[in-house]
């Protein structure tokens, strides 16, 4: 089997193998606390319908109201800021759902904006991220020729280690600057960073939710602007180095199977029907004919319908079948004859050639 097959059967396998693993941990760590959690609000949810004296029926539509409400007591969404954020979250997948459009030509203009923008901020992150690792090779190689290190070449390894570190000096500002505006944990400001860097965007936590900030804080909205566009592009970045690294290996391995392929053809020999490839494998009852020319042959008995000076038989050494078809058992110094004289024949035939 092919290494590209193994690597492919075994990604599939791994992938599968830690969904699995996923699966499994987070049952154990969530199925719990959630039932707990479920009991909690429905024993809270039952002391207020008896406080108040409400039925069942009003209450879901207080529930309703509520979470239809939800979104609007952070401040206003659509205006331009809001908008913008909107739009940065639509187009770089994060889609952290707070805030949704209503309206049917806004449902539509939606779904259009995000098939022409998806592509385009992808392609947009990609370019910019292979022209980061350029410009981190650039630095790491003039850092080697002023420490006149022996070998100034800058490997993936090194610009990957370089857009990781990136990455986690992002990851921690981020994480200590939501904690201080936000207000959140160091927890749940890691949390939300992570989140939002890799797209995931579950949306139970999001930034600007609060005392209007949209509209009264544009400073703050240009900060968590900023921090997702350059975090993206640093991820992209790195994205790009892994994505280049594993077509590296599967074009190695491609041109590994072409080389050997070539040299297995080249180094071909037909016996019997049999043919033995260089690498050492055989391949019996072949029916292909090796590519030569009808004049050349494989084997040293080249010899074609050569008759015996001494004993007057016939030999045969068709290149198709590459052996001496009719050989008997002589004398000794007959034999000795009749070699000498075959040999003297085969090299007159080859200078021919």
């Amino acid at each position: 089997m092919k290494r590209q097959n193994v690597r492919t059967l075994s990604l599939i396998v791994c992938t599968f193998t830690y969904l699995l693993i996923g699966a499994a941990v987070f049952d154990a760590l969530e199925s719990e606390n959630e039932i707990n959690l479920k009991n909690e609000l429905l024993q809270h949810e039952k002391k207020m319908i008896e406080k108040f004296n409400i039925s069942e029926e009003d209450f879901e539509k207080i529930r309703i109201n509520v979470l239809h409400s939800k979104p609007y007591k952070a401040g206003v969404q659509w205006k331009f800021s809001g908008a913008l954020y909107f739009s940065l979250l639509v187009v770089s997948l994060i889609g952290y759902g707070h805030s949704t459009p209503k309206t049917v030509f806004g449902k539509l203009f939606c779904m259009g904006y995000a098939l022409a923008g998806i592509p385009l901020c992808m392609i947009m992150f990609q370019s910019v991220g292979e022209r980061l690792n350029t410009f981190v090779t650039y630095i790491l190689k003039n850092i080697k020729k002023c420490f006149r290190f022996k070998k100034t070449e800058v490997s993936q390894t090194d610009v990957l280690f370089i857009t990781l570190s990136l990455s986690s000096l992002i990851l921690t500002t981020g994480t200590l600057l939501f904690s201080e505006l936000e207000n959140w944990s160091i927890i749940d400001s890691v949390y939300y960073c992570f989140i939002t860097l890799t797209t995931i965007g579950f949306g139970d936590f999001v930034a600007m939710q609060k005392d209007n900030i949209l509209q009264t804080r544009p400073g703050y909205v240009f900060f968590v602007l900023l921090f997702i566009l350059v975090g993206l592009t640093v991820i992209s970045a790195a994205m790009n180095l892994l994505v280049l690294r594993c077509l590296t290996l599967n074009s190695e391995d491609e041109k590994r199977d072409e080389m050997e392929a070539a040299e297995a053809a080249r180094n071909a020999v037909r016996l019997n029907g049999d043919v033995i490839t260089g690498n050492g494998g055989v391949v019996s009852n072949a029916n292909e004919t090796p590519e030569y020319q009808d004049t050349v042959s494989v084997c040293s008995c080249s010899c074609y319908k050569w008759r015996s000076p001494n004993s007057g038989k016939i030999y045969n050494s068709n290149p198709n079948i590459n052996h001496v078809t009719s050989f008997s058992v002589a004398k000794e110094d007959e034999m000795s004859e009749e070699t000498d004289s075959f040999l003297q024949w085969q090299k007159a035939k080859r200078a021919s050639f």
